[in-house]
């Protein structure tokens, strides 16, 4: 029978996840198990996702706000540090801002506006337009902000952040300035001492504070780096990537994950002697239409992956064939004529009138979107997804 089904996607469920599992064994049992539940037959080029929590969490990479401050201090001393451009999100830097409080004496919290780096607005375009405000060119004060803008409420989480910011970093003992500006050499009016929190512009943050006087200036990934009194750690993302834990501790982005993923293909091999593919994923990369918010607040989609999940697509767009190459074709004629191209197309489409719209973007982005969007972040509880078809196209 010819196949009507093209990609499919299963969230699998399994166990809850602690500090020294063999987080490789535990994918695979699940993986087996589902497929003999469910009756699906594993195949080469299938993919196993799993999400960069449960990976953490066999690893046990996690750290407290007392280490995190031990680290600032340990960076910064006693001068004022400037922590510009955080990102607004109680899961992903209350506590990080919570123990840079805790490590310094004064803290000058500098907000992007509009919005943070993700998309989480302070204030919408439509208000900075009627009050001729252009977040390029103005540096706003806590007092002119208000007073311009008044008080906004988050329209997911319902919080203010800029007083959320400052009622933690007032609760640690530390003195506390908020300024709005959307240009990093603002901070520098204020302290010469810079932790940049933004995600993925960070380098460009640090090379213009250094090229415009900064005594010292270090990124999230700096913090946490390297083991804080026997803290969990990341060598290459510090705290980027890590997620409130408890209400006095995050937990860090998995490190290491290289050899997990070339052990699950291993041991999938061995069990099935079927090649799957692999791969670790954080945050998918999409936008939220409401909200405005781009969902990628990790530093990578996926910190690792096999080496079959290298590369971009390269695909043709099957209505410009049926619209332009085979226009004068109907029925089976024309899907004879399509698949035969498809089988003949070139290895690289790059600037192919017949691939525009196709989507060349990495191959671990997508396949990391599609495996969260299908795991989702709340209570599903299946941190392993599980994708066929993915792979195969019309001729299939």
């Amino acid at each position: 029978m010819e196949r009507t089904v093209g990609t499919v996607t299963r969230g699998l469920r399994c166990p809850i996840i602690n500090k020294g599992d063999s987080i490789e064994q535990i994918v695979v049992d699940s993986v087996l198990r589902s497929s003999k539940a469910e009756g699906f037959e594993i195949q080469n080029k299938d993919i196993v996702a799993i999400t960069e929590s449960i990976v953490a969490r066999a690893q046990g990479n996690y750290a407290s706000i007392d280490q995190i401050a031990k680290d600032i201090t340990n960076k910064f001393g006693d001068n004022t540090v400037g922590v510009i451009f955080p990102i607004l999100s109680r899961n992903r830097f209350a506590n990080c801002l919570r123990g840079i409080a805790r490590g310094a004496k004064k803290v000058v919290i500098m907000l992007s506006y509009p919005s943070d780096e993700v998309g989480n607005h302070l204030v919408s375009l439509d208000a900075l337009d009627e009050k001729g405000v252009n977040p390029w060119t103005d540096t706003l004060t806590e007092a002119q902000f208000r007073e311009l803008f008044g008080y906004n409420k988050h329209r997911f989480t319902g919080v203010d952040y800029i007083e959320y910011y400052k009622e933690l970093v007032a609760a640690e003992g530390a003195e506390c300035e908020v300024v709005f500006s959307q240009k990093p050499k603002t901070i520098l009016q204020y302290t010469k001492h810079v932790l940049t929190c933004d995600i993925h512009t960070r380098y460009r943050t640090k090379r213009i504070l250094e090229d415009n006087g900064a005594e010292k200036v270090f990124t999230l990934d700096d913090i946490l780096s390297t083991s804080v009194d026997g803290s969990g750690y990341n060598e290459q993302y510090g705290l980027l990537g890590s997620n409130k834990s408890t209400e006095d501790g995050v937990k860090l982005f998995p490190r290491e994950c290289q050899p997990v993923v070339d052990k699950i293909q291993e041991i999938l091999r061995k069990e099935t002697g079927k090649d799957v593919e692999v791969m670790i994923y954080g945050d998918g990369a999409f936008k939220d239409p409401v909200g405005k918010i781009w969902e990628l607040a990790d530093p990578v989609v996926s910190p690792a992956y096999t080496d079959g999940l290298d590369g971009t697509p390269n695909e043709v767009k099957l209505k410009y064939l049926a619209d332009n190459n085979f226009s004068g074709l109907r029925g089976a004629e024309l899907e004879e004529a399509i698949k035969k191209h498809i089988n003949e197309k070139d290895e690289d489409l790059t600037g192919a009138m017949e691939a525009q719209g196709t989507t060349p973007r990495k191959l671990t982005d997508l396949i990391g979107s599609l495996a969260d969007l299908t795991s989702g972040s709340g209570d599903k509880g299946t941190p392993i997804v599980y994708i066929q078809g993915y792979f195969d196209n019309f001729t299939k």
